[in-house]
């Protein structure tokens, strides 16, 4: 414990006590003239500044009235109240070595009213009021860092909730859409996709950095990262679509991606189409795919089952061959759609005479029981090949 201050410092202390609302205002003034943080009303109320004023200045000048340690709950409150109010933690601690050069100078000039405050005296009370500042700038310092990391931690919370509910869509209504967006700092209108990326390992991020990334390349989005995947809501411009693909393919993992849309209502939609995306890149172990380049093989890999049972009833007949002539008929058919239907391109690209092909075709057409001038069968053959992997080697 402190020993107990002289009295004639005591005398001091308490005769400032007295007038210490005046003292007070006159910091607060100080503070709110030399520092532009202070001068915003919006951001530093003139009350609150003054009223903290007060409670610091009553606090030092009790210190020297008493053996005890010095009251610590004004300047922590006054730390964790320029946090919340956006006050630069240097401006903080300036206000406060503004607020006790002004205390230390009254206290200077009242002991002129004391004859029996040595020289002595005056430069231990100096000290005193220093090292107290030191111990200030300590305590509020502390509570300014508390108060930052908890609302650094609230406001990741909120953007969690919110990225949660755009998409899950839970938000609707154009003000809850409003705020959503300025607190995400997504654009309210414009051109969005969704992306979906695998997760190797529960708990770490499939895309490490991207956000950052993506700033840097003028792209603004939000991420929301789940038990196996990673997805994500990018503003994204047209303009910016390749700078935004190759951040996403420096990362070893699965990536799908929504084809765009401009209303954030439709997130979750979207949500859907980069997942079956992402589906359509099983069996690889890395790649970026989006939903409109192949969008039927995207349905197609999204629902396997049911995809295999359409291999089964439009090409059973085929698959059911003996292995030469079913190997030569699917590779046939492939080429021929790739083709677009034309046998004389589909001879070129097997090198074979435009009647062989022909005849395969025909052969086709027997073993199914449907037509290729139909189009309802093109179509359906059409997915079906889709559907089938393709043989790792073929003869003609």
């Amino acid at each position: 414990m402190r020993s107990t201050p002289p009295k004639a410092v005591v005398r001091i202390a308490n005769s400032l006590l007295e007038r210490v609302d005046d003292l007070g205002s006159r910091v607060a003034e100080a503070i709110r003239d030399e520092l532009d943080s202070y001068r915003n009303e919006a951001q530093v109320p003139f009350e609150t500044l003054q009223t903290a004023c007060v409670a610091n200045g009553r606090v030092v000048l009790r210190y020297f009235t008493t053996p005890g340690p010095s009251d610590p709950e004004p300047p922590t409150m006054t730390g964790r109240l320029r946090a919340q109010q956006g006050v630069p933690l240097a401006d903080t601690l300036h206000a406060f070595r503004i607020g006790f050069e002004i205390i230390w100078g009254e206290l200077v000039a009242e002991s002129r009213n004391h004859p029996e405050i040595s020289d002595a005296m005056l430069v231990a009370l100096t000290a005193e009021v220093w090292v107290l500042l030191g111990d200030y700038a300590i305590v509020v310092a502390a509570a300014y860092r508390d108060m930052t990391s908890e609302l650094a931690t609230q406001r990741e919370h909120d953007r969690s909730v919110l990225v949660e509910a755009l998409f899950t869509g839970m938000i609707a209504d154009p003000a809850t859409l409003g705020e959503a967006t300025r607190i995400l700092g997504l654009p309210p209108t414009g051109r969005y996709n969704v992306v979906a990326a695998d997760v190797r390992s529960i708990g770490r991020e499939a895309l490490p950095g991207i956000e950052m990334a993506l700033r840097a390349e003028g792209i603004t989005s939000v991420w929301r990262l789940l038990p196996d995947q990673q997805i994500g809501v990018l503003a994204l411009p047209a303009a910016r679509e390749a700078a935004a693909l190759t951040a996403l393919r420096k990362h070893h993992t699965r990536v799908g991606i929504s084809p765009p849309y401009d209303a954030l209502p439709e997130t979750p939609r979207a949500l859907h189409f980069a997942r079956l995306a992402l589906a359509g890149l099983q069996g690889r172990p890395r790649g970026v795919a989006r939903f409109d380049d192949h969008p039927l093989a995207m349905l197609i890999a999204a629902a396997p089952v049911e995809a295999e049972r359409m291999v089964q009833v439009s090409l059973g007949p085929l698959l059911a061959l003996p292995y030469d002539e079913r190997v030569r008929l699917l590779e046939t058919l492939r080429t021929w759609f790739a083709a677009n239907g034309s046998a004389t391109e589909t001879a070129r690209s097997m090198f074979l005479h435009p009647n062989s092909v022909r005849y395969r075709l025909r052969r086709i057409e027997k073993v199914t029981g449907r037509t290729l001038s139909d189009p309802m069968t093109v179509l359906e053959l059409g997915a079906a090949l889709q559907a089938l992997p393709v043989p790792t080697s073929t003869r003609r």
